[in-house]
């Protein structure tokens, strides 16, 4: 949290008095201190949003004082002050971190509106922290809940590679959640403070994905009216996400080879060779071994990627997760539309775990939020969910029709549901929370299914 807080550190007394008068006039909570040592010691004490610390002071100078800061974990802005003599000297402790220096005697203005930056670039970068932590959080694999024995290997896979710096490949069809697993490799890494970039190659024509990817220098091509920072320079500490990669023209996959070999590159129209630290991750929907054999991408490429390959199953394949991701995504998609659903009719649930879902959970999403739109109460019926899964569970009621006797679907559903529902409430002497637990249902629905059955606390209708 930005605290305006400034911490004034000279061995001077007549200019920390100065500035202090005309700092808490500007609103500022103002420290002072007159050596290095004690500013260090205030400035773990009191955490102050930025630091304005003269070079030349006795006991320790402020050059010594920046260094111990920013080893000790300070990351306070500081500003120093120098005369013309050690100006060299600040100019050396911007590049190692400071946030900038002003020359004595200095011009009050300029003080105030250059701690205004500083003020602003802390509140910037407090947020980017606050923001990477929530990302981190809410991509945190212990916090992964799936009921399927394929998911949990993938996720067990991804909490190995992700401490390391191995290039990934990740596999699977459309829709699937590769890019969720990108994300969860990234935040779970030594690289998880640096910028996760990412480039959907098959969106842009090979021109323009060269020049996204390598950057290009000003008059590189006709519309080049400027020099551009390229994906790869933006990716430096971080991780760089290579989506659609199997959509990437041979020309810029040679490109990309020397990048994976020797971590450098140029920008186009450049010939200043640039160096990135980044990890590269690529994800495809397309066999890229068949297209290897068809001379559709470079075979030198394909094992340069896939160091270490994930695939990630289709939901058909992970049909113990339909419903709580169902669960999941109606609880989401009731909070933004701002309905009152509170779960799904069994016959609807049982519709969603029948259908193949070809467009995986991509799709499952739509149809969850379509029926949020359309339900006219707190559950979901069959009735509200999209129409092309209606055949295909109509072609199930009618082989079950015949399992139950005659009776319908929703009879048989109903009966069962009646005897599950009220032997809980009864095994649990009438304790709705409970049962509700139980069951695996929100309280809501389960008292919407009381209410339907009629029945008892005791559990009897």
């Amino acid at each position: 949290m930005l605290t305006k807080k400034i911490l004034i550190v000279d061995d001077e007394e007549g200019v920390r008095a100065m500035l202090g008068v005309v700092l808490r006039r500007e609103g500022y909570e103002v420290m002072e201190a007159e050596d290095g040592l004690s500013a260090i010691e205030m400035a773990e004490r009191e955490q102050p949003d930025v630091i304005v610390m003269d070079i030349r002071m006795p006991k320790m100078d402020g050059m010594t004082a920046f260094r111990v800061m920013r080893q000790n974990g300070i990351n306070a802005a500081i500003i120093l002050m120098t005369a013309f003599g050690t100006i060299d000297a600040a100019v050396e402790a911007m590049k190692s971190g400071a946030y900038d220096y002003i020359i004595k005697p200095f011009n009050l203005d300029e003080v105030k509106i250059l701690l205004r930056r500083a003020m602003e670039g802390r509140r910037l970068a407090i947020e980017a922290n606050l923001l990477r932590k929530e990302l981190s959080d809410h991509y945190r694999l212990s916090g992964v809940l799936t009921h399927s024995a394929k998911m949990r290997k993938v996720y067990e896979a991804v909490s190995r590679v992700a401490k390391t710096q191995a290039t990934v490949f990740v596999t699977g069809e459309s829709g699937t959640g590769k890019e969720l697993l990108v994300n969860m490799l990234h935040y779970n890494s030594r690289r998880a403070s640096g910028p996760l970039i990412k480039v959907n190659c098959s969106a842009l024509p090979e021109t323009l994905l060269e020049s996204e990817l390598f950057g290009h220098e000003k008059g590189a091509f006709t519309s080049a009216a400027s020099r551009r920072i390229g994906r790869f320079e933006m990716a430096d500490r971080g991780t760089l996400f290579l989506d659609e990669i199997g959509e990437m023209p041979l020309s810029v996959q040679v490109k990309l080879l020397r990048v994976l070999q020797e971590k450098e590159f140029e920008r186009v129209g450049g010939s200043q060779t640039i160096k990135s630290d980044m990890r590269i991750v690529a994800a495809t929907n397309r066999s890229l071994p068949d297209m290897v054999a068809r001379g559709e991408f470079r075979e030198d490429l394909y094992y340069r990627l896939a160091v270490v390959t994930v695939e990630m199953p289709p939901l058909r394949e992970r049909q113990e997760d339909i419903a709580l991701l169902a669960r999941l995504f109606l609880q989401k998609y009731a909070k933004e539309t701002g309905r009152e659903v509170d779960d799904f009719d069994t016959e609807a649930m049982a519709a969603l775990e029948c259908y193949s879902w070809p467009g995986n959970i991509r799709e499952l999403s739509n149809v969850v939020e379509r029926a949020v739109i359309m339900s006219t109460g707190r559950v979901i019926f069959l009735e509200d969910l999209s129409p092309q899964l209606l055949p295909h569970v109509n072609g199930n009621r009618q082989q079950r029709v015949q399992i139950w006797q005659g009776r319908s679907l929703r009879e048989s559903i109903k009966e069962t549901e009646y005897k599950i529902i009220g032997d809980v409430l009864r095994r649990n002497k009438g304790n709705r929370m409970k049962t509700a637990r139980d069951l695996d249902m929100s309280r809501r629905a389960l008292q919407y299914k009381i209410e339907e059955y009629g029945l008892t606390s005791e559990g009897e209708a």
